[in-house]
């Protein structure tokens, strides 16, 4: 009876095996194909990349609110993000134009396709670039950013490439980790001509593209995109945040720090980026998030 009850429960557990091994191998295929599809060509864009003092000053604003600086470093060479054998590697570029950056070998219109699509100048997906978020920035930001981008001094940096491991396939395929931001995107919008930059909700709502990624479209957050990662705040009305002043909100931003004394972790909430916003900026993401029911 035992030894039926030993065959029985092997044969279950081994069965159970089998399945969990085929839908893993379904899934490390399919996120491989997703990574390695070439795009069709979008609808070519070109701007004049202007120079200027003003707009090179305003690019390096925005790259220090808009994450660029967070991840691929203040001197935009790029950084190993994450080396885990179970997540995998997770690369950010190069942006200079020194040996190993793509500076120097990207043209106007490929900036604004990697910026407004997600894709690379071979029309395969950005991995991890919030390309959903930088699609929509105004032409007049987007061109700032290009330039100032252009303009940084080489660095000669050579990075390993790309490498998804199990758990982040995994997390790819349940929606969980935003590695193909290029599938997040209505490639047939085309780039907003400019915004009223007032102390407003709209222009808040601008603003509050950055923090789509982490809190969700409808900015309510929910559980951490990875295990073990924290609780993503509800930033709306019906959320802790609503509680606060426009003073306490903006605080927190600058100094990582809670009214109720909860201390951020910059892994989670890089408040760190968050610190450079202007009062202006903060003021109208206070007003947008405070509206959102």
């Amino acid at each position: 009876m035992i030894k039926k009850i030993v065959k029985v429960t092997g044969i279950i557990l081994g069965s159970f095996i089998l399945l969990i091994g085929a839908f893993y191998t379904f899934i490390h295929f399919n996120i491989e194909s997703r990574m390695n599809k070439t795009y069709p060509e979008f609808p070519a864009e070109s701007y004049t990349i202007a120079s200027d003092s003003a707009t090179l000053a305003l690019g390096e604003h925005l790259t220090r609110i808009k994450g660029c600086q967070e991840c691929h470093g203040a001197n935009l060479a790029g950084t190993i993000m994450a080396d885990d054998p179970a997540l995998g590697r997770l690369v950010s570029a190069n942006l200079t134009r020194g040996k190993g950056g793509i500076g120097s070998t990207y043209t106007n219109s490929e900036w604004i396709k990697a910026l407004r699509h997600g894709v690379n100048k071979n029309n395969k997906p950005l991995l991890f670039m919030p390309s959903n978020e930088t699609t929509h920035l105004t032409r007049q930001d987007l061109v700032a950013v290009i330039a100032y981008c252009q303009s940084v001094p080489p660095v000669d940096t050579e990075h390993p490439e790309n490498n998804i491991g199990p758990l982040g396939r995994v997390l790819t395929y349940f929606e969980k980790l935003p590695l193909l931001n290029v599938e997040m995107i209505d490639h047939a919008q085309t780039a907003p001509a400019g915004i009223e930059k007032t102390v407003s909700a709209s222009y808040g709502k601008y603003l509050a593209t950055t923090c789509i990624g982490c809190h969700g479209e409808n900015f309510k957050g929910g559980a951490g995109h990875v295990p073990g990662s924290p609780q993503i705040a509800n930033l709306t009305s019906t959320g802790n945040v609503a509680k606060w002043s426009d003073a306490q909100f903006i605080n927190t931003l600058r100094t990582g720090e809670t009214p109720e004394g909860k201390k951020l972790q910059n892994e989670f909430m890089p408040w760190q980026m968050t610190k450079q916003y202007t009062d202006h900026e903060l003021k109208s993401l206070y007003l947008f998030l405070k509206s959102q029911p």
